[in-house]
Order: structure tokens, then sequence, then C-alpha cells
């Protein structure tokens, strides 16, 4: 009887101190770590994609005009008028760093030439510009929505399908016209207001600083020379996504 006593004792004791040993481990590990998965980022896509409609604004007043033979009508008074045009153009903007970008606007546009001074009320012609423009480009990312940007680059524009008016003012036609492709300077400014992560709208501003020269005839005899100064302001507006 005594014996079994013993072995009775002997094991609520071995169950007490097992039990209490786990407790210490216990104690010890302290409470399991809670694991949080990392939320999801997009990658940011470099690209964007404006669709704007541009106002082409010539500023002529500098253009000059020699005509071999004939001083009165190379006098600084003679020079040209370029008509304004208004057409849809598409730029493609690549950011480099989210402040850091290129620009690469693309459009065609047509243009009627006639004289002014004492050329004035002279047809001369017409041709199509195209003239693709890169800017480099610094955005502000501190206004919130508001994304204002600054760039400069360069311009080439090539003339094309070039036509001499061949309509008589006064005993004079202009019966051949051409003008040289030229690169010129650029310089730009205007912001994107984004309405959300893709869509914005987007108001645009840039110079460029062309004068080609040019060459004519008048009357099929008369050589005619000078440099056009288009130096046009661009002025576009429209709509802007953010790949």
């Amino acid at each position: 009887m005594r014996a079994r006593t013993v072995l009775a004792a002997t094991s609520v004791l071995a169950i007490a101190t097992s039990l209490a040993g786990n407790s210490v481990q216990g104690a010890d590990l302290g409470p399991e770590p809670a694991y949080y998965k990392a939320p999801h980022i997009e990658p940011s896509n470099p690209w964007m994609i404006r669709l704007r409609v541009l106002g082409v604004l010539p500023d002529s007043g500098g253009s000059s005009v020699n005509v071999s033979g004939s001083p009165s009508l190379s006098s600084p008074s003679s020079g040209l008028s370029i008509s304004d045009q208004a057409i849809p153009e598409l730029d493609i903007t690549y950011f480099f760093t989210k402040n850091l970008a290129t620009e690469l606007i693309l459009g065609v546009t047509s243009h009627h030439i006639s004289g002014n001074g004492a050329l004035t009320g002279l047809d001369i012609g017409k041709a199509w510009l195209l003239p693709p423009t890169l800017t480099l480009q610094y955005h502000f990312t501190n206004f919130g929505p508001l994304k204002p940007y600054i760039g400069a680059g360069i311009n080439y524009t090539v003339f094309f399908n070039q036509s001499a008016a061949n309509t008589s003012l006064a005993g004079l036609a202009v019966t051949d016209l051409h003008i040289r492709n030229q690169f010129g300077a650029a310089i730009q400014f205007g912001f994107d207001y984004m309405l959300d992560r893709h869509w914005g709208l987007n108001l645009d501003v840039k110079k460029l600083w062309l004068r080609p020269e040019y060459s004519a005839t008048v009357n099929n005899a008369v050589a005619v020379t000078g440099r056009a100064s288009i130096d046009p302001w661009l002025v576009s507006g429209g709509v802007a996504y953010k790949f």
C-alpha cells in the first residue's frame, strides 16, 4: 500500500514538473510574430501621349525680299505675310525620371504666303510644313494634380508641296517658289492637370525661331531671293494620357 502511494506521488510530481517546464518555455518564446503582406506597387510607365489642337501663329515681320534689278521692291518696306493655321497635333513624351522628360511633336500645316509693304496684295504662293520639334523638359511635381513644365530643344522644318500663285497683280506674277528646309531653336512652357492616374488636360506654348531662305521667280524672268522670318508661336490645348 505504501509503495502504491509513493508511486502515485511520484507520477503527480512528474506531471507537474512537465507542465511547469512547458509554461516557462512558452513564456520565454513570447507571442508569435505577425506577418503582413506588402502592398502591391505597380511599376511606373514612362510614356505619355497628348492629342491637341495646335495654333500656328507666324511672326513674319522681319522677312527680307531682294528683287534682282528692282531696288524699289527690294526696299525694307517689302516683306512677306504668312497665314495662321490650326491643326490637330500629336505629341509623344518619355519620362527618364519623374521630373526629366523629352517630348516630340508631330503635325503638318499648310500656309498661304502673300506680300506686304511695297508688295501688298501680291499672292506669292503656298507651302506645306512638317515641323517635328524635340524638346527636353523639366516637370515640377510639388503642385498636386497640376504639373507645370518648361523645356527647350530643336526644330527641323521640312517644306513640301510648294507652289507659286501665278496670279498677276499690276503686271507681276510669282511663277516659281522654293523654300529651303531649316533647323531652328525652340523653347516651351505648359502644364498638365491630371484628372486621375492616367487622364489629364494640357495647355502648351512654344516659340520657334525659324528663318529659312527662299527663292522665287517673277514673270518667269525676274529672280527674287530672301529670308522668310516665320518665327511662329505654337499654342495648343488638349488631352493627355499617361500609361
